[in-house]
């Protein structure tokens, strides 16, 4: 028996998978609250205590570098290895960052599992890119080694955002006055819709009164933000910003197109797109997405695929235990 993990600052999913069954097959899952544990071992054995399986090996996906097989997940306090979590665990266990192991899940996609933005020509065999607008930014891509595709993590959305209009160049001042370096993840986030939102209403954009009351009322902003974007009555600021949002994301999912020269396709993964589809599936995105001077005949030829199946990361964590 395997075990595979999606290990989030806020959440953490558990399942037990075979080789027999496949990756799909869930022999027993949980889906836990990562803050209630004071680490990983502690709550994969409390789960592990629940079942009757004996464990052979493990992946866990985490939401944080990972580097000489240790880790730390942003937004909690929790280090980890692998040498530790083996001997706590009594199993071998191996490390991925939560974008390497969506990476490892889009072979293994299904019809179901995708709302595609551009159908383009994918060419067999060729790379894959994945950026995945959460909480944070998220990219990684895959390549074709000849036999199969092999999954490659990335801290992309930390490079430097660069702004394509004027109004983009006030955005990345504003937010210079506020971070000093912005990134793309900055603008192409959970966060960055909020960024950019306080950037219109700074601006001189209205901000209703009971929106301004439900805002003050929140730690997260951005799904009152979105709600009231998409809602039957949408707030001008909001929509502004979303659409702001999509068409810096599709520059950014362009860029990193060209950087993996991702002919076999591009996919949107975290928790932000399935949310806002009906903004990405507006022109404002692909138009962002194609506009790269003399390789935009290049760009229309790509695929771009928003992943719906929100448990890619586990899915990917599972198909990552069965090929080790």
């Amino acid at each position: 028996m395997l075990l595979a993990g999606d290990v989030g600052g806020t959440k953490t999913c558990l399942a037990v998978i075979s080789p027999e069954s496949g990756p799909r097959a869930l022999l027993a899952e949980t889906t836990l609250s990562s803050g209630d544990y004071p680490n990983l071992e502690t709550l994969v054995g409390e789960f592990l205590s629940k079942v009757d399986f004996e464990i052979s090996r493990a992946s866990f996906g985490v939401a944080g570098p990972v580097v000489a097989e240790r880790a730390k997940i942003t937004n909690l306090p929790w280090e980890m290895s692998e040498e530790h979590l083996e001997g706590a665990l009594g199993f071998p266990v191996r490390l991925l960052n939560d974008l390497e192991a969506i990476a490892y899940a889009v072979p293994f996609l299904e019809l179901d599992d995708l709302h595609t933005l551009n159908e383009g020509e994918p060419a067999s065999e060729g790379a894959i890119a994945i950026i995945a607008p959460g909480t944070g930014l998220g990219e990684a891509y895959l390549t074709w080694d000849g036999s199969r595709y092999r999954a490659y993590a990335s801290e992309g959305g930390h490079a430097d955002f660069a702004p394509n209009n004027a109004l983009e160049i006030e955005l990345l001042r504003y937010l210079q006055e506020r971070f000093g370096h912005v990134s793309y993840e900055r603008v192409c986030s959970g966060q960055g819709i909020a960024n950019i939102y306080a950037f219109l209403k700074d601006s001189g954009y209205n901000e209703p009164a009971r929106l301004a009351e439900r805002l003050a009322a929140v730690d997260d902003p951005t799904p009152v933000i979105v709600e009231a974007a998409l809602g039957k009555k949408p707030c001008e600021a909001c929509t502004t910003a979303l659409a702001f949002f999509a068409s810096c994301l599709g520059a950014e999912a362009g860029n990193m197109a060209l950087k993996v020269m991702a002919t076999g396709g591009v996919y949107l993964g975290g928790g932000v797109p399935p949310r806002v589809l009906s903004v990405l599936e507006q022109p404002r995105f692909m138009e962002a997405f194609c506009h790269k001077g003399r390789l935009s005949d290049l760009m229309v030829r790509m695929p771009v695929h928003v992943i719906v199946n929100p448990w890619a990361a586990l899915l990917g964590a599972a198909c990552h235990s069965l090929e080790l």
